[in-house]
């Protein structure tokens, strides 16, 4: 688990990362709700980051990489080229979401509905249940905790050693509390939440977590 919110199979030199929602912010100003129109940038920013750091052999997108059906459109030319440029060298697997279903078109890659590596299945909506071996995103997982000065809200992991659920990776992602009903019975035991902090990844127990 990564700081960054990645993840990083060592074994198969993998790289994963879930819910970039590439183009989130472009989506809102077309309806209205003006933000900052960086969010693509700083999402690939941190990612070519990651992939300058580790070398990876593949880069496996958990879906929900763009934000709508029309994001790839809206992308500006160095945010595509950089897209293109990660892909170099190495696989790049999008894996498939609900706001992204049909894949993107105009850039390189494999498309799939999921991808099993190494033993694990590696999917974007986590199925209901218990799920050995399962790695998902899409429920954007964060944890609120208490701190020696108030109470922390932070993206993060969430696993009972069985399966893991990613953080979202995108800058303008939100975060769903892991006491959330959505949550319930994935886990064999009491989860514990890898809590993204500035450059490492902190362990938290389930007693640690709060609602919100």
């Amino acid at each position: 688990m990564r700081a960054s919110g990645a993840l990083w199979l060592a074994s198969e030199r993998a790289l994963v990362v879930a819910d970039l929602h590439l183009e989130k912010g472009s989506a809102y100003a077309a309806r209205g709700q003006m933000l900052p129109p960086y969010d693509t940038r700083e999402t690939l920013a941190r990612l070519r980051a990651e992939v300058a750091t580790l070398a990876p052999a593949v880069v496996i997108l958990l879906g929900d990489t763009f934000h709508d059906r029309r994001s790839e459109e809206r992308l500006a030319p160095d945010d595509a080229a950089e897209l293109r440029t990660l892909a170099a060298g190495r696989a790049l697997v999008w894996v498939v979401g609900n706001h992204d279903a049909d894949g993107p078109r105009a850039l390189p890659g494999e498309t799939a509905d999921e991808m099993i590596l190494g033993g694990l299945v590696l999917r974007h909506e986590p199925r209901p249940g218990l799920r050995p071996g399962e790695v998902a995103g899409h429920l954007h997982p964060a944890a609120r905790v208490r701190a020696p000065r108030g109470t922390l809200r932070r993206r993060c992991f969430v696993t009972d050693g069985e399966r893991i659920i990613l953080p979202a990776f995108g800058a303008y992602a939100g975060g769903l509390n892991v006491r959330d009903a959505a949550f319930a019975g994935m886990f064999a035991r009491p989860p514990l939440a890898g809590v993204l902090a500035i450059s490492r990844v902190r362990a938290i127990s389930w007693r640690q977590m709060e609602v919100d």
